[in-house]
């Protein structure tokens, strides 16, 4: 009876180990469900960063690029290179390809906006642009 009693209480641990646990975790500790937004995905939420005083938003929702015309802005595109650039009027771009270094004038260091990016560039910023890969841009002048 006892070895009978023993191998019962033995065979429990195991159970829990690889039924139980890994059942438990998957029903609490799981992504979001195909369809469904988290937190760090919302359409309110979008990630957006100031760098040197460049506003830059990563991945902008579908919505705000309808809401602003995007679409029907003009287009510019520019190959690799290196130069110097003024902004003589706010310009915001939306990247369609390609990816850019800004170093802005005056200050340390850079940063990189690419493919999927909004981009708003205050109007008197001196900029040099470093284009490592082929751009495609829309862009809008502020009046």
């Amino acid at each position: 009876m006892f070895q009978v009693l023993s191998k019962q209480f033995l065979a429990l641990p195991l159970i829990l180990v690889v039924i139980v646990i890994p059942l438990y975790f998957s029903v609490n500790f799981r992504g979001p469900k195909p369809g469904e937004i988290s937190s760090s995905q919302s359409e309110e939420t979008p990630m957006a960063t100031n760098a040197f005083g460049v506003k830059v938003e990563k991945n902008p929702a579908q919505s705000k690029l309808t809401e602003l015309g995007v679409t029907a802005w003009p287009k510019w595109s520019c190959g690799p290179s290196k130069f110097p650039w003024s902004f003589t009027a706010t310009e915001t771009m939306y990247l369609l390809e390609g990816k850019v270094i800004v170093q802005v004038d005056g200050h340390e260091g850079s940063f990189t906006i690419g493919a999927g990016d909004l981009a708003v560039f205050p109007k008197g910023m001196k900029v040099t642009w470093d284009v490592i890969e082929a751009v495609n841009k829309h862009y809008s002048l502020e009046k």
